[in-house]
């Protein structure tokens, strides 16, 4: 962790000029729909294990960027709805890709008094290797979902696309520290396809250390079919 703050700060020097540069390019939108058979997060059901329908759009200029995605979701109480605000810049050093970013997570017909809106704040750094490229990410929120105090998330991932086809290979292990108990590592691996220029579908495995904690931490499989314009 104390590399990656070291590596994001020199980093950050490189802004205040890219940025200038980036803020006479014209901003670019992009849009996604899609449905699964569970909208799993870090590992964990988001949809008590049913399907989702989620969808977004992101905006960019230069390393800038934001967007906004919202997908259904089912805690077992009223909440019905996860939207997601983000922004952050993507600076390039040698050959070490940076994000550093916010994200706000806000819950539609939560109940009074669950304090399931929160912020976090994210650093993440990746290198492409090969045919395929290696990251890093940290995920901190001060005040995270349900109330508890402070929360970190960090992860290793790594992506590999297979010559002369349409496919991909990815991966990640990361895990889930949080201020009391609770804490649990996660694991994910899976196989993309791109139907067209436009479509893409995705088979994971998705997995938790924890399955003691109830069945939303159970193993499971996630198809996910994704359109892009």
């Amino acid at each position: 962790m104390k590399t990656l703050k070291l590596s994001l700060a020199a980093a950050a020097a490189t802004l205040a000029v890219a940025g200038a540069a980036s803020a006479q390019d014209a901003p670019t939108f992009a849009f996604n729909v899609g449905v699964n058979n569970d909208y799993v997060f870090r590992g964990v059901s988001q949809t008590n294990e049913d399907p989702s329908v989620f969808g977004g759009v992101d905006a960019s200029s230069g390393i800038f960027y934001a967007g906004v995605w919202a997908s259904n979701v089912d805690f077992g109480n009223d909440t019905d709805l996860e939207y997601d605000l983000y922004a952050g810049v993507k600076p390039v050093v040698g050959a070490v890709t940076f994000d550093l970013g916010a994200v706000r997570y806000g819950y539609t017909g939560s109940p009074s008094g669950s304090n399931q809106d929160y912020w976090e704040f994210k650093g993440a750094a990746s290198v492409p290797v090969g045919i395929g490229a290696v990251g890093v990410a940290a995920y901190y929120s001060p005040e995270f979902f349900g109330g508890i105090d402070s929360a970190l998330y960090y992860e290793v991932n790594g992506s590999v696309s297979i010559p002369e086809t349409k496919l991909s290979i990815s991966g990640a292990v990361g895990h889930q520290q949080l201020d009391g108990p609770g804490d649990y590592t996660t694991w994910n691996a899976g196989i993309g396809y791109a139907l067209t220029d436009h479509f893409a579908i995705d088979l994971r495995y998705h997995d938790t250390d924890e399955h003691s904690f109830g069945k939303i931490y159970d193993s499971r499989f996630v198809a996910t079919i994704k359109a892009m314009f």
